[in-house]
Order: structure tokens, then C-alpha cells, then sequence
């Protein structure tokens, strides 16, 4: 090696190691999904989802999950692929099209012209997973907008089982989409019960 080429091959070196150093992981996209993909034939009733209300420490791209005791451990390469409270309403809102059969779904703001008949409002509390569990609670209020009137009111807490050897924080959107596919039954249910009531009186 010459004189010449020795600061080249050096230089070369450390150039390579810089880069090196300043790589990071890739990072994993994640997003919830409804539980029924399919088109909704119905136009009635018309549905209004939002405002969507999350805890602070969920406000972020990483997914959260828990540690032992009150720990809670964020993930650098998993993120989510959208804010999670949008993401929670597009999924609510999908849920609920497909269980009352209706394509007449908005989410707030809505034109306030075009009300629609029953409006939904959720904020989070809680939803987390451990090694043996993922847990949802959530209080939800259903109304009518053009009169305000509430139709039911409740907190709601759901929890899964994890099967055994099923760890990581990829694990969680799938576990957290069935979670919300179940509250949303229940505040189907709660619509439905309401509109069949408005039909018979």
C-alpha cells in the first residue's frame, strides 16, 4: 500500500463505520381493522362517530404495552400506521355500519344540516396488554343530535385471554381490533334497541 492510497483506504473506513453507527432498526406499520369487510346494504340509521377521546400515554406513534406492576414499556419498530384515535373511530365506525346494516355513517364533525340520527361519543380508559391478557375500558354515550337526548350511557370494560407463547408488541393490533369489534355489539345493541323501541310506539 503506497502513501498515497493510505489516507484513502482510512478515510474509506471510517466512512463506513459512521454509517454503521447511525443506522436503525426498520420500522413495523401496524393499523386496526374491522371484523366485517363487507358492504352494508341499508341506509338507515344514519350514524355519527366521534369526537374519539384517548388517554395521554397512548398518544403515540409506538404501541404501548404492559410491564410488570404500573411499567409500561413503548416500542421503538412498531408503530402505528395512523393516530390511534383516528384509527379507533375509522374501526368503530365500520363495525357499526356492518352490525346495523347501514352505508349512512359519518364521523365527526358532521354538516350540521345533515345530523345524523344517532351520534356516538368514546373516550378510552384504558387498554393495555399484559402477558396473559388484553383489557379495553371505555365510556360511550349514545345520542340523538337533533334533540340531544341521550339514548344510553355506560363504561364498558372488555377483556381477551393471550394464548400461551404469544408475546411482542405486533400481537396487540389484532388482539385490540376484536376488542373493539366486541364494544361495538354492545353499543349496536344498545342503537338497535333504541330504533326498534322508536318503531313500535
Amino acid at each position: 500500500m503506497t502513501k498515497n492510497t493510505l489516507p484513502l483506504v482510512l478515510l474509506l473506513l471510517l466512512g463506513g463505520a459512521l454509517v454503521g453507527c447511525g443506522s436503525s432498526p426498520a420500522v413495523n406499520y401496524y393499523r386496526l381493522t374491522a371484523s366485517d369487510t363487507s358492504i352494508p346494504g341499508g341506509e338507515s340509521p344514519s350514524l355519527g362517530v366521534g369526537p374519539i377521546e384517548i388517554p395521554a400515554y397512548l398518544d403515540r406513534d409506538g404501541l404501548v404495552y404492559q410491564q410488570e406492576g404500573n411499567a409500561l414499556k413503548v416500542a421503538i419498530s412498531e408503530q402505528w400506521a395512523e393516530p390511534l384515535d383516528a384509527g379507533i373511530g375509522r374501526v368503530v365506525a365500520l363495525n357499526l355500519a356492518g352490525l346495523l346494516n347501514t352505508q349512512n355513517v359519518s364521523t365527526f364533525p358532521w354538516h350540521p344540516k345533515r345530523s345524523p340520527d344517532y351520534a356516538i361519543k368514546l373516550k378510552l380508559l384504558n387498554l393495555y396488554a399484559s402477558d396473559t391478557e388484553a383489557t379495553l375500558s371505555a365510556e360511550w354515550l349514545v345520542y340523538r343530535p337533533a334533540s340531544g337526548a341521550a339514548v344510553e350511557r355506560r363504561i364498558s370494560r372488555l377483556q381477551s385471554p393471550l394464548p400461551q407463547g404469544v408475546s411482542g408488541p405486533e400481537r396487540l393490533p389484532a388482539i385490540y381490533s376484536a376488542l373493539l369489534h366486541q364494544l361495538s355489539e354492545i353499543i349496536a345493541a344498545a342503537i338497535a334497541a333504541d330504533a326498534s323501541s322508536a318503531e313500535g310506539s
